[in-house]
């Protein structure tokens, strides 16, 4: 076996990880190769999601993001005074702007908790992961976290919308008549989750197409022999 991973490293001249490990991820290696796959997701994941919240954090991440940029959660869209405001593509816009500027708060809040989930992630099939489509490895990760990202973001979302100031964002907020700020908070979690794996998909897919952005010598090999 050693004899025909050196061989093959020869003839394809692609190096795989540091000289510590030196693991070529060919068929018929499974053993060696499935743990080198493994590191090759978390690597991605890590990655990926590391840009991902970079952009969503940054002052108008959400906002300027065409991947991030999220409409009117559907607790808007109920009758009566929410209903009269809306009506106006002013005021629509920009209560449309003030949350996706408030889910920045939701995203710091969510960021470690992707991070954790990503260094726990239990990666079963991860030759097939990265053999997937574009978002394979984003798919696999939201998958296994389910509704953890909603879950971390409501209580910071909430902290926002209490001293919130924009008047906008405070007169929509009244109209609608027997909400909550927790509800309102969770409202966005929801949207905001969407965003940020679309975000993070969108980061994998560029990833995936041009490894060499990453500098890290284990992707570039292994995107470039699959």
């Amino acid at each position: 076996m050693d004899r025909f991973i050196g061989t093959s490293l020869a003839r394809r001249g692609f190096l795989i990880g540091g000289a510590a490990t030196g693991v070529m991820l060919l068929p018929g290696c499974a053993g060696m190769g499935g743990f080198s796959m493994v590191e090759a997701i978390q690597r991605l994941l890590t990655i990926s999601a590391q840009r991902a919240f970079a952009r969503l954090t940054a002052p108008g991440g959400f906002w300027d993001s065409e991947v991030a940029r999220f409409d009117l959660p559907e607790l808007f869209s109920g009758g009566g005074t929410i209903r009269s405001l809306l009506t106006s593509t002013l005021f629509r816009t920009q209560l449309q702007r003030q949350l996706n500027l408030l889910a920045e708060r939701g995203a710091e809040r969510a960021a470690p908790v992707v991070y954790d989930a990503v260094r726990s992630a239990s990666i079963g099939d991860a030759v097939g992961i990265v053999r997937g489509g574009r978002t394979a490895a984003t798919t696999f990760l939201r998958n296994q976290m389910g509704s953890a990202l909603i879950n971390a973001m409501i209580p910071g979302l909430s902290d926002a919308l209490r001293v919130a100031s924009d008047p906008v964002l405070g007169q929509a907020i009244r109209a609608l008549s027997g909400v909550d700020l927790g509800s309102v908070a969770q409202a966005v979690a929801i949207r905001a989750d969407n965003s940020i794996w679309y975000q993070i998909g969108a980061e994998e897919t560029a990833i995936r197409a041009n490894p060499q952005s990453t500098n890290d010598p284990l992707l570039i090999g292994v995107f470039k022999i699959l």
